[in-house]
C-alpha cells in the first residue's frame, strides 16, 4: 500500500508540474520580447545586438537595488524586465551576481534568446553562459513552433540538458484564446536528454500519444533536435496496396553526409513480387546542384498475361525471364558568376512500364532547359548565356518514349510501345537573340538566329513527312529515318504610337531566311539528299483602342478592340521539309496575333492576313474580375500545307490546326474571379460550323478554412474520323476535400474518360488534418491501359508530420 501511494503521489506531482509548464508556455509573449533586436554597428563590434555593451545589464522594475556584486529587482504590478547580451528576461523577482555571471529568476519567468527561442519556468537559474542551469516547471518553445516541457530541467554539462517527466510536441499547445489544449501528437517520457552536440533528443520510457490517448510505449526513442534543419534517420514510411505488387511498404532512410550532401535509401517491400530498391543522392556545390535518383530489382515481369495463348489473360502472374530492371533519373544545374550557366539531365529506364508497376514517385519532371512531356524521358546537356540585351543557348538531347503506340485488346502486357528509333537525336540545337542598346528608327529591333541538326534511326511518316512524299505502299520496313539540318536568321522591328484619342498603333517589320539540308528522304519522286532555301518578308500593323466606363456602384468595364493586318511574301512551304517542331498548335488569345502562330520554325505563314478580336473586362469591389476575349483571323488564300493525313484514312487530309482555311477557328477565352475564394478560366477554338475543335476549362473554389474543390474539363475533336488510331480525347477531372467534423473530413479525386465512358482513376479517402499532421487513408482504382497489371484496386496511406518529416521524396534543402 505504501508503494502504491508513492507511485500515486509521483504521478500527481508529474501531472501538476507538467500542467504548470503548459500554462506558462501558453502565456502571451510580451511586446518587448517580440521586438526585433537592433542591428549591430559595424563600426563598434563590441556592441551587442541589443545595443548594450558586452557587460552591461538593463533592468526595468518596481524596485531594484545593488549590494556589492549582486543586483536584485522585484516587480509587483509588472514583472521585472532585464536585457543583457542579446537576451531578454522577465520574472517577478530577478537577481544577478555580476562577479560569477549567474542570474536567478522566480515567478512567471520568461527568457528569450537572440534566436527567438523562448524558455518559460516558475524558477530559473542561469549559468555563466546565460543558459538555463536549473529550471522548475520548465517549458521552451522554439521558432519552429515545437514545445518541450518538463517538471524540472538541469544542465548537466556544456552540451547536455536533462529533463524529468517531460513532454515534447511539434504541435500547438495553446488554442486561439491562449488557453492550454491537448496537442495532436506528443511524446511523454520519464526522462529526456537533449544532447546539443549530437543535436538529438533522447527519451527513456517514452509514450506516444495521439490526441492525448497513449498509442505506443517504447523504452528508448530518439529524434533530431527541432532546431536541426536536417538529420539522418528514417522518414515516414509509405504504405500502399496494389493488385500487382500486393501490400507494399517503402521505408525511406535519409543519411546526411554533410550540410551539402545526403543520400535517401528507400527500399520497397512487396508481398507478391520481389523488393525494389530506390536510391537518391544529392550534392550541393558552390555554384550548383546535382541530384541523381535510381532504382533496381532482379525479377520477372508481372501483370495480366495470356499464358496459354487462348486470347484470355490471367490476372497478376509473373512472366518472362528474371533479369535486372532499373531506372536512372539525374540532373545538374550550375550557375557560376557571370552570364553563363549550364546543366544536364540523364533519364533512362530498362522497362517501358517500370514506373507504373512499382509506383515510382514523380518520375516525369522538368529539370533542364528542354523537357520531355508525359511518358517521355529526356537526356540532355545544355549551356546558356544571358545578358540584358542578348541570349544564347546550345543544347543536345535524346528522348526515350514510354508511350503506347497500339493498345492490345487482350491485356496491357502486350501493348506495343512507341519505338525510340523513330524519335530524333538532336545535336546541336542553338538559339540566339540580340537587341541593340538604343532604339532603331524609333523602335525596338531584335535579331534572332537558330540552328539544329536532327538524326533518326527509323522511318517515321506523318505528321513529320508531308503527304506528297509518304510512300503509298503499306510496307515502310527498312526505310531509314529522315535526317535534317536547319539554319535560320530573323529580323524583327516594331514601334508603338499612341494617338491623342488613346488609340495605340504598332507597326512592325519581320524578315526571315531558312536554309535546310535534308537526307534519307523516302525514294518517292526520285528524292535523295536535298538542300532547300526559303525566305519571307512581312509588313504589318497592330491597332488597339481600350475604352473604359465607370459604373455607378464603383465597378468599371474595359472594352478593348484589337486588330492586326499583315502582308507577307509567299511562305514557300516546300513539301520536302520535315515538320519537326510545329506539329502541335495552341491557338489562343496570345498566339492569334503572332506573325508565326505555329511553334518552332518548320511551318510558317504568309500572304495577306487580317486578325481581329475584342477583349472585355469587368472589375468590381475587392479585386473581383471577369473577362472575355473573342477573335478570329482571315487570310487571302487557303494553306493546304497545314493539312495532314487522317491516321485511319491516310488518303484523306484534315486540318488539326484550325488555320488551313481562309478563315481560322474562332478563339474564345475567358476568366472570372467573383471572390477571393472562387476563380475559373476557359479557352476554346470553334470552327466555322460552330463545332468545338479544342476546349479546356477549370474552376476551383474554397469555403471554410480548409474545404476546397477543383474541376477541369478538356476535349480535342480535331480528328474527324473514328478509328483505332484516332487520338481524340475528352476528360473531366475532379478533386475535392470537405471537413465534416472538426479536423475530420473526406477527400475524393477522379479522372473520367468521356471518350471511352470510363473512370480511369479514382480515389476516395478519410482525412485527418490539423496544424501538426495530416493523415489520409482511402481506396483507389486505376483503369489506365498502360500498366501490365491492367485495371487495379488498392489502398493508399499518406502521412505528413511536423518536425518528424513526411512520406515520399521530400525537398529538404541542401545548403
Amino acid at each position: 500500500m505504501r508503494a502504491e501511494g508513492a507511485v500515486s503521489r509521483k504521478t500527481l506531482l508529474r501531472n501538476r508540474l507538467l500542467a504548470g509548464a503548459a500554462a506558462l508556455a501558453c502565456a502571451p509573449l510580451p511586446a518587448l520580447a517580440q521586438t526585433a533586436p537592433a542591428p549591430a554597428q559595424t563600426t563598434a563590434p563590441a556592441v551587442q545586438t541589443d545595443g548594450l555593451p558586452p557587460d552591461a545589464i538593463y533592468i526595468e522594475a518596481d524596485t531594484a537595488g545593488r549590494q556589492g556584486d549582486v543586483i536584485s529587482a522585484t516587480g509587483e504590478q509588472d514583472r521585472v524586465y532585464a536585457r543583457f547580451q542579446g537576451h531578454s528576461l522577465r520574472g517577478r523577482a530577478v537577481t544577478f551576481d555580476i562577479a560569477q555571471g549567474i542570474g536567478t529568476a522566480d515567478g512567471e519567468v520568461e527568457l528569450v534568446d537572440p534566436d527567438r527561442n523562448t524558455v518559460f519556468a516558475s524558477h530559473l537559474e542561469l549559468d555563466s553562459d546565460l543558459r538555463a542551469g536549473v529550471a522548475v516547471d520548465f517549458a521552451t518553445r522554439t521558432t519552429s513552433g515545437a514545445s518541450l516541457m518538463a517538471a524540472t530541467a538541469v544542465r548537466r554539462s556544456e552540451n547536455v540538458n536533462e529533463l524529468n517527466y517531460a513532454l515534447f510536441t511539434p504541435c500547438p499547445i495553446c488554442d486561439a484564446e491562449g488557453n492550454p489544449k491537448t496537442p495532436s501528437i506528443s511524446i511523454q517520457a520519464e526522462k529526456v536528454v537533449q544532447d546539443e552536440e549530437l543535436r538529438a533528443i533522447l527519451y527513456r520510457n517514452a509514450v506516444f500519444k495521439v490526441g492525448g490517448v497513449p498509442v505506443l510505449w517504447t523504452p528508448f526513442f530518439a529524434h533530431p533536435d527541432p532546431t536541426v534543419d536536417r538529420a539522418s534517420g528514417f522518414l515516414i514510411p509509405i504504405f500502399n496496396y496494389d493488385d500487382g505488387r500486393g501490400v507494399s511498404v517503402e521505408t525511406p532512410y535519409l543519411n546526411i553526409i554533410s550540410a551539402s550532401e545526403d543520400w535517401l535509401i528507400s527500399p520497397q517491400f512487396n508481398t507478391r513480387v520481389l523488393p525494389f530498391l530506390n536510391l537518391q543522392w544529392r550534392r550541393r556545390f558552390a555554384e550548383g546542384t546535382i541530384v541523381a535518383r535510381g532504382g533496381y530489382t532482379y525479377a520477372q515481369n508481372f501483370g495480366d498475361f495470356d499464358m496459354n495463348g487462348d486470347g484470355r489473360a490471367e490476372s497478376n502472374v509473373d512472366f518472362g525471364d528474371r533479369t535486372s530492371r532499373s531506372y536512372f533519373l539525374g540532373y545538374g544545374r550550375f550557375d557560376p558568376a557571370g552570364p553563363w550557366r549550364w546543366g544536364f539531365t540523364a533519364e533512362r529506364t530498362s522497362d517501358k512500364t517500370l514506373f507504373d508497376r512499382y509506383d515510382v514517385i514523380d518520375p516525369y519532371q522538368d529539370n533542364g532547359l528542354y523537357y520531355g512531356d508525359q511518358r517521355r524521358l529526356i537526356s540532355q546537356v545544355y549551356a546558356e548565356r544571358q545578358t540584358a540585351r542578348s541570349y544564347l543557348s546550345i543544347a543536345a538531347f535524346s528522348i526515350q518514349s514510354l508511350r503506347v503506340a497500339v493498345f492490345n485488346d487482350v491485356t496491357p502486357a502486350l501493348n506495343i510501345f512507341e519505338s525510340d528509333g523513330t524519335l530524333p537525336v538532336v545535336a546541336p540545337l542553338i538559339d540566339a537573340r540580340w537587341e541593340p542598346s538604343g532604339p532603331v528608327l524609333g523602335g525596338r529591333l531584335r535579331l534572332r538566329g537558330s540552328a539544329v541538326s536532327l538524326y533518326r534511326d527509323e522511318y517515321f511518316g506523318s505528321p513529320v513527312l508531308r503527304p506528297e512524299i509518304i510512300p503509298t505502299s503499306a510496307t515502310t520496313f527498312g526505310l531509314p529515318g529522315v535526317d535534317s539540318r536547319r539554319v535560320t536568321g530573323q529580323l524583327d522591328w516594331r514601334r508603338s504610337f499612341t494617338s491623342p484619342a488613346g488609340i495605340r498603333y504598332e507597326p512592325f517589320v519581320d524578315g526571315r531566311v531558312d536554309m535546310y539540308s535534308v537526307a534519307d528522304l523516302p525514294p518517292v519522286l526520285g528524292l535523295a539528299d536535298e538542300t532547300i532555301t526559303r525566305g519571307r518578308a512581312t509588313l504589318g500593323l497592330d491597332v488597339s483602342y481600350p475604352l473604359i466606363r465607370r459604373l455607378s456602384d464603383g465597378a468599371d468595364v474595359i472594352v478593348e478592340p484589337l486588330g492586326q493586318i499583315s502582308i507577307s511574301t509567299d511562305p514557300d512551304l516546300d513539301f520536302r521539309i520535315p515538320v519537326e517542331d510545329a506539329q502541335t498548335l495552341e491557338l489562343d488569345e496570345s498566339s492569334l496575333f503572332r506573325i508565326d502562330r505555329f511553334p518552332g520554325y518548320d511551318l510558317l505563314e504568309g500572304g495577306i492576313r487580317l486578325t481581329a478580336g475584342v477583349r472585355t473586362t469587368l472589375r468590381w469591389s475587392e479585386g473581383r474580375t471577369a473577362s472575355l476575349f473573342v477573335g478570329r483571323s482571315m487570310r487571302d488564300a487557303e494553306q493546304d500545307a497545314f493539312r495532314i493525313p487522317i491516321p485511319d484514312a491516310p488518303n484523306n487530309l484534315y486540318d488539326p490546326s484550325g488555320l488551313a482555311a481562309q478563315t481560322s477557328d474562332w478563339v474564345v477565352q475567358g476568366s472570372f474571379q467573383p471572390s477571393d475564394r472562387i476563380r475559373g478560366w476557359g479557352h476554346a477554338t470553334v470552327d466555322g460550323s460552330g463545332d468545338i475543335r479544342r476546349a479546356e476549362m477549370a474552376v476551383d473554389g474554397r469555403w471554410g478554412r480548409r474545404n476546397l474543390a477543383t474541376a477541369s474539363y478538356i476535349v480535342d475533336r480535331s480528328n474527324p474520323l473514328d478509328g483505332p488510331l484516332n487520338r481524340n480525347y475528352e476528360f473531366v477531372q475532379l478533386a475535392a476535400q470537405q471537413f465534416v467534423a472538426g479536423n475530420w473530413g473526406v477527400a475524393v479525386a477522379g479522372i473520367a474518360d468521356l471518350e471511352r465512358d470510363l473512370i480511369t482513376r479514382s480515389e476516395v479517402g478519410v482525412v485527418f488534418d490539423d496544424d501538426c499532421f495530416r493523415i489520409e487513408v482511402g481506396y483507389r482504382r486505376d483503369n489506365t491501359r498502360v500498366s501490365p497489371t491492367g485495371p487495379s484496386d488498392g489502398v493508399y496511406f499518406r502521412l505528413n508530420l511536423a518536425t518528424f518529416g513526411g512520406s515520399g521524396y521530400g525537398s529538404n534543402g541542401l545548403r
